[in-house]
């Protein structure tokens, strides 16, 4: 029977002829068939991944050196544009449109050989932080159904949860891969903004968006890392610094750190006590491996969820003025004038969180309002930079949880924003200045359910974060309670 552990010993065990690339793919799925109840997937490439597969395997006999994700079998959260595939953001104004192009990610995701399995549901354009936005259904937590899986990459987080491939990717605007990560039980890791090319992903707020990565080991995580990073030129805002060698030298032992957390956030009434008790058990652990770990004063936490919402909500209703039923995706089948015609096409085509967010940026851009909220708002992110700056002047790494709870039952939240909203105030930090972020999945709740710890560190140094990462998934994980 096909066993998974890491890309490392499934290349190994392709080139000692113990599996098949056609044997993987028919594993997750028969999985995906199994787990079809959690709604992880909008669609399945069964007979495209089957021939790629056949086709790898072929390739492999006659020449056996393979590319760094031969084989490897990947799902593509619903934002990334996979040339000649649909590509909906799980929202109905996207109907049936299919992409021109591949996303650079996916681009070279192919160009080293890897098997792209399907595309996964999510929030509609990425906005939410449960999964319960999109126009195709909620997707459901494969350790308890009646749970969210977080968002807005639920489906990318629980197709790796529940085995239905080996990696995936999805998109974190304010946490939309670690929060899902963590309620999943899996690793899931936000790269410094720029880091990795945006090129084909669907806008929700550009100055905030990164394309992230699912996966159940580190080593994982640091060569599709590897393969996706670098400059691109389609895609201004993108990084040129030189991309290191994430998987090489990702044993190299991590010397003492100094560790900074925010004394408000473990302070913070709503914060689970347990998730609570786990990370004074994870700061004492550190701290007897020799490590420093200091509460430092953050007097901004109470401005980063606000902030977040009025610069993401312009930027939004900005990206999404492009869907009006004139060139593409879902229009109204009524003979309208054009300024009708419009509002019935975006009414009728966007869900109601979409048209929120779209609402809440006209009003914070608008005439009157846009000194008292959007400039202001750029201010205090201006502030969060210094302090960021400041904090790495004296600290390598933060540490903090993902969220304040572990993942709560469908419906819990959708009829207060409010406490969704809130929900984010843990993650949403790291977008604002443009920290890579990785949520480890180190502990289990008495409620059955997982979480972790959210670990920082400094603009584009994913290595030294992959680094630590391996070394604390090895020293402090806890066994399942």
């Amino acid at each position: 029977m096909f066993n998974y552990t890491s890309i490392e010993q499934y290349h190994t065990d392709l080139l000692n002829g113990h599996t098949t690339c056609v044997e993987a793919v028919q594993f997750y799925l028969g999985t995906i068939r199994k787990e079809k109840i959690l709604n992880a997937f909008l669609q399945v490439y069964e007979e495209e991944s089957l021939q790629r597969a056949a086709e790898l395997d072929e390739a492999r006999s006659k020449q056996p050196s393979i590319g760094k994700l031969h084989g490897v079998v990947v799902a593509l959260k619903d934002v990334l544009s996979h040339k000649d595939h649909p590509l909906t953001a799980a929202s109905k104004i996207l109907g049936d449109f299919t992409a021109v192009y591949n996303a650079t990610a996916v681009e070279r995701l192919i160009a080293e050989e890897a098997i792209i399995i399907g595309r996964t549901n999510c929030d509609e354009f990425a906005m939410g932080s449960s999964n319960e936005n999109s126009a195709f259904g909620n997707v459901l937590n494969a350790l308890d159904h009646s749970k969210v899986p977080g968002g807005s990459s639920g489906g990318s987080a629980v197709a790796v949860q529940a085995d239905c491939c080996m990696v995936s990717l999805g998109s974190d605007t304010g946490g939309s891969v670690r929060q899902p990560a963590d309620f999943c039980g899996v690793i899931g890791i936000k790269p410094t903004y720029g880091r990795i090319s945006r090129y084909g992903l669907i806008a929700y707020a550009s100055s905030f968006d990164q394309i992230g990565i699912f996966a159940k080991a580190i080593s994982d995580t640091a060569l599709v890392l590897e393969v996706i990073s670098g400059k691109d030129d389609f895609d201004s805002t993108v990084s040129t610094l030189p991309v290191p060698a994430y998987s090489d030298n990702l044993q190299e032992k991590v010397k003492p750190l100094r560790i900074a957390y925010f004394r408000e956030a473990l302070e913070s009434p709503s914060l689970d006590p347990e998730i609570n008790e786990g990370m004074r058990r994870l700061i004492t652990g550190l701290q007897k491996d020799g490590n420093q770990v200091q509460a430092i004063d953050f007097e901004y936490l109470d401005y980063v969820v606000p902030t977040y919402y009025i610069l993401t909500t312009a930027e939004a209703s900005s990206n999404l003025s492009r869907y009006d039923g004139i060139k593409f995706g879902y229009r109204v089948d009524k003979k309208l004038d054009l300024t009708n015609f419009y509002c019935q096409t975006r009414s009728e085509g966007f869900g109601w969180e979409v048209k929120k967010r779209i609402m809440l940026g006209s009003f914070v851009l608008s005439s009157g309002y846009y000194d008292a909220y959007f400039t202001k708002a750029q201010q205090v992110r201006k502030l969060l930079v210094e302090k960021t700056n400041l904090i790495f002047s004296e600290f390598d790494a933060i540490i903090l949880p993902n969220a304040p709870t572990t993942a709560f039952p469908l419906g819990e939240k959708t009829d207060d924003p409010i406490a969704m909203y809130l929900a984010d105030i843990f993650t949403v930090f790291c977008n604002l200045v443009g920290l890579p972020g990785i949520s480890l999945p180190l502990f289990w709740h008495r409620n059955g359910l997982p979480y972790g710890v959210q670990v920082m560190t400094n603009r584009f140094s994913e290595l030294y974060l992959l680094q630590l990462s391996n070394q604390w998934m090895q020293l402090y994980r806890e066994e399942r309670i």
